[in-house]
């Protein structure tokens, strides 16, 4: 081997090294924004929408359903708080909520819960802010955010944008994005519609809290979610504002067409859309390959009768604009395939904040 063959080699294996390194020692995600005037608390309600099944009548052997049959809705509530000295959530308590979300009864783990926890593991006794159970702010009555999670995604998903507005004088509701009648959620009309029912069914949850400003209402979404935010608005008079963080609602359009009355053309309220880095011509004709949920004209381009802002985060893949993805240890291993750029995992936890600055911003005007 010549002196120069051995050079490169040693150069090429320095890079590696530094390569597997900095892989190793990729920035646990910490949320980088100050929190408001408002200390938060939390609150967890297991309750059930009695005017839809989620359950059918008998088991997989025929037997007579044990149990109820309505629809589970774990109801996560962020709100305003007195100052306390209770334990502020860890990212391993959002984590344990995932055993009850359709069981209130019996509350079990299945496999893919648990390999989302384990991808949690480096971030597991990591605090956040809501305390649990917290006495609310009293006397005061706050305007409502409606959060919408992405596909079959917990409802917490985005846990550090919940608190960060309940902070600033928001009360925040979510619950787990499911299928119509399973806990996964469905590439589809009827899918779209369990979500969209589950958001008015909150708005009207919402409207028996007492520290609820039910004139002011904003649904929040993200992938997936914003789609079914998007059917929402145009079903409920009572949504005045839509933030989507990536959502759907661009990159599905045919199923908008399909649904027959959602008309984005005809939308008057506030939009404000993230979208992630720039996505070439050819990225953007893998999301136009089935024609069934593509052949549409774009929404945004038809929201024309609403103030409409659409923010390009260049530095952020679609999957950094949740907190909990930006966690998960598991999906670091697919950034250098999604990597915008030369944006690097320190840009995506930073990008986060701005995004979350932006949409309280958004809100507060």
């Amino acid at each position: 081997m010549s002196a120069e063959t051995r050079i490169l080699a040693s150069v090429i294996t320095a890079l590696l090294l530094l390569a597997v390194g900095h892989a190793q020692t990729a920035p646990l995600f910490h949320f980088t924004e100050r929190p408001g005037p408002y200390p938060v608390g939390l609150r967890v309600v297991e309750q059930y929408d009695y005017s839809r099944i989620y359950h059918p009548s008998t088991d997989d052997l025929g037997r007579p359903y044990q149990g109820e049959r309505a629809r589970p809705l774990q109801t996560l509530i962020w709100y305003s708080a007195k100052k306390s000295t209770g334990k502020a959530m860890t990212v391993g308590d959002y984590g344990n909520l995932m055993t009850s979300e359709t069981s209130f009864e019996k509350p079990r783990l299945n496999h893919d819960a648990q390999d989302w926890i384990k991808g949690l593991t480096p971030t597991l006794a990591m605090p956040l802010w809501a305390v649990r159970d917290a006495p609310q702010e009293p006397g005061r009555r706050f305007p409502l955010v409606i959060y919408a999670p992405s596909f079959s995604a917990m409802s917490w998903e985005n846990a550090d944008l919940c608190e960060y507005l309940a902070s600033h004088g928001y009360v925040v509701l979510a619950s787990p994005d499911m299928g119509a009648t399973t806990r996964d959620m469905t590439l589809d009309l009827t899918g779209i519609d369990a979500q969209t029912r589950d958001i008015s069914f909150l708005i009207g949850y919402g409207q028996t809290l007492s520290n609820v400003d039910i004139s002011e209402v904003a649904v929040a979404a993200f992938s997936w979610g914003g789609i079914s935010n998007l059917f929402a608005a145009a079903r409920d008079s009572r949504i005045g504002a839509l933030v989507a963080f990536d959502g759907s609602l661009r990159y599905f359009p045919g199923l908008v067409k399909q649904a027959g009355d959602v008309h984005p053309e005809a939308m008057t309220i506030l939009l404000l859309f993230f979208s992630q880095g720039d996505m070439s011509l050819e990225d953007q004709a893998r999301y136009l390959n089935d024609k069934s949920k593509n052949d549409g004209p774009s929404v945004l381009n038809a929201w024309t009768h609403g103030d409409f802002i659409m923010v390009h985060m260049l530095g952020l893949t679609h999957t950094e604009f949740s907190s909990m993805y930006q966690r998960n240890k598991d999906i670091w291993k697919e950034f250098p395939d999604t990597q915008k750029a030369d944006y690097s995992r320190e840009d995506g936890i930073h990008g986060y904040a701005w995004a979350a600055r932006y949409t309280l911003h958004f809100l507060d005007a």
